[in-house]
């Protein structure tokens, strides 16, 4: 798949197909069983093979496709934060544009197209930050100034997406989307109570409001997912970056409803009770993610688990050292242990899943062999 997607880049370089055809034609080659074999010959394969080669490793990151690509971000990066350093924030902005007509519109570098759009969020962010201070007290209130600093983010998102059709600037766009809901909402909560202190007062309805959000962004990930099980479009992309986003918020929104007391990082003392519930916590996202083939969801949770571990291990009496490094073990072995064993640990997952379930999410097979 790869090898047939720079092809058609390089159809789209050469103009001999617009970028638009060029981003149509991919899947449909996909789903026809196309693939490239020696000597570069597109040729017609088995439904099933095509099929296996399609989902064979369903998170390969899309975005790097050769060492090209990596030089070019290299010069992106190194130009704009000369740029950055040098000019007034208002002359980034055009070099983004000039470099994004370039580089992503017209040459369709994916690489690169990742890179401007994070400039673009650091550039968003900069000028918010510019005219809504995130430090003052209405801030921290949330009060308009928190509404007005978050509501750019989908504006400039969404209107490069709707130019350059980059995955990843959509899912900022969606995150920051659901980012503006949670402080319309928790504006309005505020309103209604009539108590400018409400979320100290009542940390559990702030800790819901969270909750409710990253549930959203999830669901809205899995949305993405189910409508493209195999993981051929630009679907599967989008849903990858929002899932990025949404199994931290998850987790984080976890810990918030355990934190009423203050002591958000207490899990790493020895008799602390939220230790085994983030441990569970941990335990249910990486089920998840085995469950919607999404290794984030099982990456989001290693720093809490490790704190978890940390607070289990202070109970003996060995010294600082042997707790650090034997929560490192812990946690390597973990990581090492549902890594090697993720494809045999879905297909036990997915037998004990109704059919009807089942059949809606990536399938459990192996790589196919030449």
């Amino acid at each position: 798949m790869t090898e047939l997607r720079s092809i058609l880049d390089e159809a789209v370089r050469q103009e001999l197909i617009s970028p638009e055809a060029g981003g149509r034609l991919l899947p449909f080659l996909t789903e026809r069983g196309v693939a490239v074999i020696e000597g570069g010959v597109a040729e017609a394969q088995p439904a099933m093979e095509a099929e296996g080669q399609a989902w064979s490793d369903t998170e390969t990151p899309r975005f790097v496709r050769g060492f090209h690509d990596v030089l070019i971000t290299i010069g992106v990066v190194v130009a704009l934060g000369g740029l950055w350093g040098l000019a007034a924030l208002y002359a980034v902005l055009p070099a983004i544009i000039v470099l994004s007509e370039i580089l992503v519109r017209r040459q369709r570098l994916a690489l690169p197209a990742v890179s401007l759009t994070i400039a673009l969020l650091c550039w968003t962010f900069l000028l918010m930050s510019f005219f809504f201070k995130p430090g003052t007290s209405a801030f921290n209130d949330i009060g308009a100034e928190a509404t007005q600093f978050v509501a750019g983010f989908p504006i400039i998102l969404g209107l490069y997406y709707a130019r350059y059709r980059v995955p990843l600037s959509l899912a900022l766009c969606i995150t920051s989307a659901v980012a503006l809901v949670l402080t319309l909402l928790l504006r309005l909560m505020q309103w209604a109570s009539g108590d400018p202190q409400f979320f100290s007062n009542h940390p559990l309805l702030l800790a819901v409001a969270f909750l409710v959000c990253a549930l959203g962004l999830f669901a809205t990930a899995l949305y993405f997912d189910l409508g493209d099980r195999l993981r051929r479009t630009t679907r599967s992309d989008i849903a990858f970056w929002l899932h990025l986003g949404a199994a931290p918020a998850l987790l984080f929104s976890v810990r918030l409803l355990m934190s009423f007391d203050g002591n958000f990082l207490d899990v790493a003392q020895a008799v602390s009770i939220k230790t085994p519930i983030i441990v569970i916590s941990v335990v249910v996202l990486m089920l998840v993610g085995l469950v919607i083939d999404r290794r984030a969801f099982v990456t989001s949770g290693l720093l809490s688990l490790g704190f978890a571990i940390y607070g289990i291990f202070r109970q003996g009496s060995a010294t600082v050292d042997t707790y650090i490094f034997t929560t490192l073990i812990v946690v390597g072995a973990i990581v090492l242990i549902i890594g090697t064993g993720w494809m045999p640990l879905r297909r036990i997952v997915l037998r004990a899943l109704p059919a009807a379930i089942s059949q809606r999410l990536p399938p459990a097979v192996l790589a196919a062999t030449p």
